[in-house]
């Protein structure tokens, strides 16, 4: 992937690092010390940044009881009132500062995703290094415009999105001379099952926009946001808890610290792995060459004997001819005496 964009003194896209993402959201249960922990826990199991929500009930939704603002079946909310959930789930703004100025003496990043104008404003005061979009306000242009224009490296997630309205979210950011876009494939069921996760899309994302590309991972497990690395994600999103016996609106779909640990730790060696297009023989292979096959005398043979395949082989180790000789010899004669085991050279045909 050819673009990036840069967060603090992190260089994200091709052939840098994979940047990784923990996602606090409510998983704090609005306990100031817990946040504090998850922060530090996020820094120990090898996260680059930590991620935040900045909203109020008030900002995402309004205080009402009709049908339309309760949560339908199928969900882990299921059967609760928006405005109560949010409620129970939003990070409160007067820890914000105070978060990322922790986070920051660790050395990760603390960003956040706002979800309105007054977040916006907030967040700009705080100078949060970069922004995410969440995958439910990628439709709301005004809100991403406002984002945009705030100059500084805009990541959207991308689920439930058509291509059109992924087109529309981009060029908002552009329009606003803004050309810091990253885009996060996401897959908006929590928990989302594996086979919906398609990511295969990561590279097409990255070849329509030319942007770096991600993955927001909402499945049980680490199995998906590792194979995401190798199919070229630059960025890993992941709810992280310190404990799922916690309870929490987040908590069920989110990983553990040794979790995390395996996450990031396989996430390093997946992109070490992925290397680069090449041809060339590695310093250790050439080492191994010696045990290839090759072509050796197997029974002693006399001078001016022809060579048959009963006395000449193909078998280990490496030091005669190429097997892809084999037909070429056949049939000619031994300049000299050849013992059994002696491997086969052109010095020793006529």
């Amino acid at each position: 992937m050819g673009s990036f964009i840069r967060i603090r003194k992190n260089k994200i896209g091709s052939n840098q690092p994979v940047y990784i993402i923990a996602e606090l959201s409510a998983n704090h249960n609005q306990d100031y010390n817990q946040a504090v922990e998850l922060i530090k826990a996020a820094k120990d199991v090898g996260a680059d940044a930590v991620k935040i929500q900045t909203y109020t009930p008030d900002t995402i939704t309004i205080d009402c009881q009709t049908e339309y603002f309760h949560i339908w079946k199928g969900t882990l909310w299921e059967g609760k009132n928006l405005y109560d959930l949010y409620g129970e789930a939003f990070t409160p703004w007067e820890w914000q500062p105070k978060l990322k100025q922790i986070a920051e003496s660790l050395g990760l990043d603390l960003f956040s995703t706002p979800f309105d104008e007054t977040a916006v404003r907030f967040l700009e005061d705080m100078n949060v290094p970069a922004y995410k979009i969440a995958s439910f306000e990628i439709v709301d242009l005004p809100l991403i415009q406002e984002v945009a224009r705030c100059n500084k490296p805009v990541i959207m997630s991308t689920g439930m999105a058509s291509y059109d309205e992924i087109c529309d979210a981009v060029s908002a950011v552009r329009e606003e001379g803004n050309d810091q876009i990253a885009l996060l494939k996401c897959t908006s069921a929590y928990p989302a099952p594996a086979r919906e996760a398609n990511l295969l899309t990561i590279r097409d994302l990255h070849e329509k926009f030319d942007v770096p590309v991600g993955l927001s991972d909402h499945t049980l497990g680490t199995g998906v946001p590792v194979t995401a690395v190798a199919l070229g994600a630059s960025i890993i999103e992941k709810h992280f808890t310190l404990s799922r016996a916690i309870p929490g609106p987040d908590s069920a779909f989110s990983l553990e610290p040794a979790e995390f640990r395996q996450m990031v730790d396989a996430i390093r060696e997946a992109e070490s792995a992925v290397g680069t297009v090449t041809y060339e023989v590695t310093d250790q292979e050439k080492a191994s060459r010696v045990f290839r096959r090759s072509l050796f005398v197997v029974k002693d043979m006399q001078t001016g004997e022809q060579f048959t395949r009963e006395n000449i082989r193909s078998i280990r180790p490496g030091y005669g001819l190429p097997p892809k000789y084999l037909g070429e010899i056949i049939g000619r004669k031994a300049k000299q005496v050849l013992k059994r085991g002696t491997p086969l050279s052109w010095d020793h045909i006529e």
